[in-house]
Order: structure tokens, then sequence, then C-alpha cells
């Protein structure tokens, strides 16, 4: 295996286990409550907590400065929007959880999370 395609590997493993880690074991009810209301500490927190979280794979892939801020920047926004927009939609659907719909648009946004992993990765070995 080739370095590069080594570092690649790496670093998504380390965002998929930081993504199940900070999404699925460590969110707070606090967090789930309030990430429908954009700008709350919330939601701001469980986004800011992922970015954290990201320093990880930015450790292995010692990006220069300014790629690991923009890196951590769209961590962050691109994290908290897709969340809150996800909120919304099933908010104001109202699908229970035991409505396909309702797992069709959880499985989307964990689709969106992932792609952004991919393209994290793609930048940070560039």
């Amino acid at each position: 295996m080739q370095a590069q395609t080594g570092l690649a590997l790496a670093i998504v493993a380390i965002l998929l286990v930081k993504h199940m880690v900070f999404d699925f074991v460590l969110q707070t009810p606090y967090q789930l409550a309030n990430k429908h209301q954009y700008g709350h500490p919330g939601g701001l927190l469980h986004a800011g907590l992922h970015a954290i979280g990201t320093l990880a794979a930015i450790a292995v892939a010692r990006p220069s400065p300014a790629i690991a801020a923009v890196v951590l920047a769209a961590e962050f926004a691109v994290h908290y929007n897709v969340d809150w927009a996800k909120e919304q939609l099933l908010r104001r659907a109202g699908w229970p959880r035991t409505d396909g719909r309702y797992w069709a648009v959880f499985g989307a946004d964990q689709l969106i999370h992932n792609l952004g992993y991919l393209v994290m990765t793609a930048v940070l070995v560039s």
C-alpha cells in the first residue's frame, strides 16, 4: 500500500470513529433537544465537539496551519448546518421514528456527514 493511500485510510477511519463517538456515544440530551434552534448553545456545542474530534485526523495528516483551520471551520459549519436542517425537516414533517421517511432523512444526514469526511480527507492528503 502506498503511503498516501495508508494515510487517507487512516484519516477516514479516524473521522468515522470520531463521528460515532460524538454523534452516538457522547451526544447529550441537551444537544439533541436543541439542535433545531439555530444558534442555540446545544447545537453549537455538538458541532464544536465534532471539530475538536477532527483534531485527531489533523494530527495524523499534519497539514499547514491554514489548511487545518479551513478543515476545522468547514467541519464545524457543515456539521452544524446539516444537523440543523435535518432537525427542521423532521420537526416540520412530524414523522415519527416508526415512519420510513424519518429514517430516510436520518440516513441522508449521516451520508452527508460521511461524504464530508471524504472531502476533508482529500484536502488533508493533497
